[in-house]
């Protein structure tokens, strides 16, 4: 989009109509925004679900002595939603990012609660979730607030981290875990689990692995099946696999990749240009976990569905990455949005799988093929042997005949 002067012109200082100015200038950024929507190929159905909602906010702002400066402060925005009885302001949100653009706001919402600082060791494990485990802002949120809770736990009650029992975690798990429901206490025990190895593992700040004891009460269910595709289910998979559109045709390129190259679906959301070659069919992979980037020969099949997807079906875009979204503003795909088209394409086909079953199933055809376990370890972008093992806990066809009378 081309901007024009008006829409770059910061705003003027309001004079003795303060009233009326706000008014008037939060009329013409609605009308600025809703232009630019347009501009950059939204749809008619989604402007004027935007500008009905964006009608109420100006109707509500007519009945205050709101300035400008607050008027796109969480205080605000939550006063608007509790009067509308709004559930999200979708629309808000995004007009709140345009005047962030166009910098006639200083920042893209203000009055946001301060980060709550943690302990180095804290830190520490978060980025150390982050660099080996490759873990998604949500989950990082998560692990936070067991962490901020534990922190807190442990200042109030004078425990000091080095010496730590298992009867202090346990004290602490019953009060934190007591409003959640089993699925959340779960969770979070999985959560605390994980801090309490990397103590250990990692820093030897405690003198004993206390993450095996960290239980719950036992819950019986049914034995989940292996997490891998047996060959009846990956022809059923690519079977039900369509190309009738631009999104088919994108899933199809994502499912191809995840299979024949057990890639993450964050190394596959991190694919740009600079890191595939068509002619020489080789693709690095550097964002990987553990930062151990590769470089691998791709399948021709897999090849030609990548060029079927940037020839055929992606959008006109800047971006360097491969594979965007298919709805406008075009943007890179999030690791989630491929883990989830994925998902769909096999859901689609009655497979109760995920996109991280077609990595299993990538490790085991390795195996089967004669690779060590430390090639697949490379293979698989592992920096550490025993994380291979964990994928290679179901293992070859002689296996699968025995326990489910397949053939081959």
């Amino acid at each position: 989009m081309t901007d024009t002067t008006d829409q770059k012109r910061p705003l003027k200082k309001l004079g003795p109509n303060y009233d009326d100015c706000v008014l008037k200038h939060l009329k013409q950024a609605i009308s600025d925004y809703l232009q630019w929507m347009k501009s950059v190929g939204y749809v008619r159905k989604t402007r004027q679900s935007y500008q009905a909602q964006l009608n109420q906010f100006v109707f509500f702002n007519k009945n205050t002595t709101i300035s400008w400066e607050k008027l796109f402060t969480s205080d605000c925005l939550e006063a608007f939603k509790r009067i509308t009885e709004q559930s999200a302001l979708t629309a808000i949100n995004g007009l709140v990012r345009y005047l962030f653009s166009q910098g006639k706001i200083p920042q893209p919402l203000v009055n946001r609660p301060p980060p709550i600082d943690l302990p180095k060791i804290y830190e520490d494990y978060l980025s150390y979730q982050q660099t080996h485990r490759q873990a998604t802002a949500r989950l990082i949120s998560s692990i936070k607030r067991v962490l901020v809770a534990f922190d807190q736990y442990l200042q109030t009650h004078k425990i000091d981290l080095g010496s730590l029992k298992i009867e202090q975690v346990d004290a602490f798990a019953a009060k934190f875990f007591a409003p959640f429901a089993a699925a959340s206490c779960r969770i979070y025990r999985c959560r605390l689990r994980g801090f309490l190895k990397y103590l250990y593992h990692e820093r030897n700040i405690i003198k004993r692995d206390l993450a095996p004891l960290v239980v719950g009460r036992r819950e019986y269910a049914q034995a989940k099946p292996p997490k891998f595709l047996r060959p009846q289910e990956i022809r059923k998979l690519f079977a039900g696999l369509t190309i009738g559109s631009a999104s088919d045709i994108r899933t199809y390129a994502l499912v191809q990749l995840a299979y024949t190259m057990g890639l993450r679906p964050k190394e596959i959301s991190q694919i740009s240009f600079d890191d595939i070659s068509f002619s020489t069919q080789q693709l690095k992979v550097t964002e990987r976990k553990g930062t151990n980037p590769v470089e691998l020969p791709v399948p021709e099949h897999t090849v030609k569905a990548i060029a079927a997807y940037v020839i055929g079906a992606r959008p006109e875009s800047e971006h360097r990455r491969v594979f965007l979204t298919m709805l406008p503003p075009f943007r890179p795909m999030s690791p989630n949005g491929v883990g989830y088209h994925i998902t769909k394409a096999m859901r689609k086909v009655g497979l109760s799988s995920t996109a991280y079953w077609l990595r299993h199933t990538y490790a085991q055809n390795l195996l089967e093929a004669g690779s060590s376990i430390f090639e697949i370890k490379e293979m698989l972008g592992h920096d550490k042997i025993e994380s291979t093992k964990l994928y290679l806990h179901v293992h070859i066809k002689l296996m699968r005949k025995v326990l489910f009378d397949e053939t081959f």
